[in-house]
């Protein structure tokens, strides 16, 4: 990982705790792999965001490796085949990450639907009390229709989240069966249903070749008027283009916390839209939400340590369907 990741992840107390652990030498951080000494003696790899791809050459210097605990979610970038052949046992912080994420797209899918954002722009130009059901009629949380596009493993959360509120709660996943959605709360529908039907769209499928602009202007097109979309899952999952068509055109809502590119051009209309709130990437673990990561990713090491199994193991067909 990155130097500045590992003091972000690995304050003075997770240190202390990790060194009763294992036979560390606290001060060496992998940033490449190819200045760090000692790495034929590497049992266990912690890794976060910045790790460079463990393919043959790098694990040919490691031939005692036999477990990689990543300290942040997905581990495509890192993990490649060679990792699998070699049987290497996996783990990852993705539960963890998924928290945060989750609250964001809760808290998002409250405040659109009482339209907060509007309301306090318009409070904020007009300094004076409005007729606020006038300027939205039927806004309001209660019976809402939310669509949750994917089940991942912030999906789940998200129907945790929900479930004390009054919504009605779709999901669309072709990975699962009616049965499997109901005991999550939600009602399984097709995609251009969920679309056509709810109240708020939030995205969290995963970024796969399938799901590249998994909404095309086509399926924009299904939303109703007045919906809003919200994604926390990948840029790709949208067509930019046709979003910034739809949100011009004021007929539809966003709040975008991931863009196709990562950071929009700065002349994109999306900026200074009423109707869309952009955010630059923060719904994923920030501050002080790093310490669950670092958290989780100890707990794993200490499972280990003990023989156990890991608590979120990675295989390698997860990794086909997943981020």
């Amino acid at each position: 990982m990155g130097r500045p990741h590992r003091d972000a992840l690995f304050p003075r107390a997770a240190i202390d705790r990790l060194t009763r652990l294992v036979d560390i030498e606290p001060q060496v951080v992998a940033e490449d792999f190819d200045h760090v000494p000692e790495l034929a003696a590497v049992e266990i790899l912690i890794t976060s965001w910045g790790c460079r791809p463990l393919d043959d050459a790098v694990l040919a210097r490691m031939p005692s490796l036999k477990a990689v605990v990543h300290a942040a979610g997905s581990v495509k970038h890192h993990v490649t085949d060679a990792c699998w052949d070699r049987g290497l046992h996996i783990s990852t912080a993705a539960a963890a990450n998924a928290v945060p994420v989750a609250e964001y797209t809760l808290a998002a899918i409250l405040f659109a639907n009482k339209r907060v954002l509007e309301i306090g722009g318009l409070y904020r130009e007009h300094r004076n009390a409005l007729d606020w059901a006038s300027h939205f009629p039927g806004f309001g949380n209660y019976r809402r229709t939310i669509g949750l596009v994917g089940a991942s493993l912030v999906g789940r959360r998200v129907l945790e989240l929900l479930r004390p509120h009054d919504f009605d709660i779709l999901l669309a996943d072709p990975h699962l069966d009616p049965d499997a959605a109901r005991s999550m709360g939600a009602r399984l529908v097709e995609l251009d249903e969920l679309l056509a039907v709810s109240d708020i769209v939030s995205l969290h499928a995963p970024a796969l070749p399938e799901t590249y602009h998994l909404l095309d202007d086509r399926r924009l097109s299904l939303l109703r008027d007045g919906a809003t979309l919200i994604n926390t899952g990948r840029g790709s999952l949208v067509d930019t283009e046709a979003l910034t068509a739809e949100a011009l055109s004021g007929r539809i809502h966003a709040v975008l916390d991931v863009t196709e590119p990562e950071v929009l051009p700065a002349a994109s209309p999306l900026y200074s839209l009423p109707n869309v709130l952009l955010t630059p990437h923060i719904a994923g673990s920030l501050g002080g939400e790093l310490l669950r990561i670092t958290r989780s990713a100890l707990d794993e090491v200490e499972r280990y340590c003990a023989g156990r199994e890991f608590a979120y193991p990675v295989t390698r067909a997860a990794l086909t369907t997943s981020a």
